[in-house]
């Protein structure tokens, strides 16, 4: 039997690739004994260890531009302008609430207490609290409160988290980097200049539409979101320069990359175009390793 230890690394919506990197995974008849990941890494991986990634999957698919917008709870904060509860109440409404010490795969999420400045790794719990701490991107989800712990992504100390797993010799360690400086495989779309920006501020601009036609006295705030886009195009130069190093240290049998330049950070609704993204990268990092 061959086994994986799989690394699932952060990337917002791209993080929707990791579904066709575990589909073909499984295909190629491997079992996945340990998945280790930070936000989106430790959504995907985390549901699909609790047994509803296919559930998951069809619920991306389904989602509109409306749906996903719908599904962020806006927020005038100084630390993020995005709470995340109510997506994660609709994931949980269809998956339920899983405690991960009885999941059959050993899972870790990663995050970072801004607190302390350390990794925190949850093992065991709650699921959707393990997951709600692991996505929390600097100055965009608000951070997660815990005790004395302030929580945002684990991406912020460590977007790719190869140490987490336990490496076993005959073991193969795949690692999915989401911010990978190549070109996107699905050529169907004509190329869009930094989509990340592009995403950001489509969603700002209905923001402020929705929010601004309502409460005009927040119209000065408002103008103070636009630095955010410098502080994350900053933060995502770190995360580059972190993954690079973590993949050089760690040395993983598979790195499976996905463009950066694939989708937007809120791009949900192009579900089944990034699932193939990460099918198709997958595909390519598995044949230059058969054959090495």
């Amino acid at each position: 039997m061959r086994n994986v230890r799989l690394v699932l690394g952060s990337g917002g919506a791209r993080g929707m690739a990791h579904i066709g990197v575990i589909e073909e995974l499984i295909r190629e008849g491997y079992t996945i004994r340990e998945i280790a990941g930070c936000s989106m890494g430790a959504v995907v991986g985390g549901i699909y260890c609790a047994g509803y990634l296919q559930e998951y999957k069809h619920w991306l698919i389904r989602l509109s531009k409306l749906d996903v917008f719908r599904l962020l709870d806006f927020t005038f904060s100084t630390h993020g302008f995005v709470k995340g509860e109510r997506v994660f109440k609709a994931i949980e409404e269809f998956i339920g609430d899983h405690q991960i010490e009885r999941f059959q795969t050993a899972f870790t999420a990663v995050a970072t207490d801004m607190t302390s400045r350390k990794e925190i790794h949850y093992r065991t719990g709650s699921l959707f609290k393990a997951l709600r701490a692991s996505i929390g991107i600097p100055t965009v989800f608000t951070p997660v409160i815990d005790g004395r712990l302030q929580l945002v992504d684990g991406g912020v100390l460590n977007p790719l988290p190869l140490n987490v797993i336990t490496r076993e010799p005959d073991d193969l360690v795949v690692a999915v980097n989401l911010n990978a400086a190549v070109p996107v495989y699905n050529n169907h779309q004509p190329p869009v200049e930094n989509k990340e920006k592009a995403a950001y501020l489509k969603m700002l601009d209905a923001f402020r539409t929705q929010v601004l036609k309502i409460e005009s006295h927040v119209e000065e705030e408002a103008e103070r979101l636009g630095f955010l886009d410098l502080l994350n195009r900053s933060y995502d130069l770190t995360l580059d320069r972190l993954t690079e190093l973590t993949i050089d240290i760690h040395k993983p049998d598979i790195v499976v990359n996905i463009s950066r330049d694939a989708c937007g950070v809120f791009e949900f609704y192009r579900a089944n175009e990034i699932i193939e993204e990460g099918r198709k990268a997958f595909r390519e990092a598995y044949h230059r390793h058969s054959v090495a």
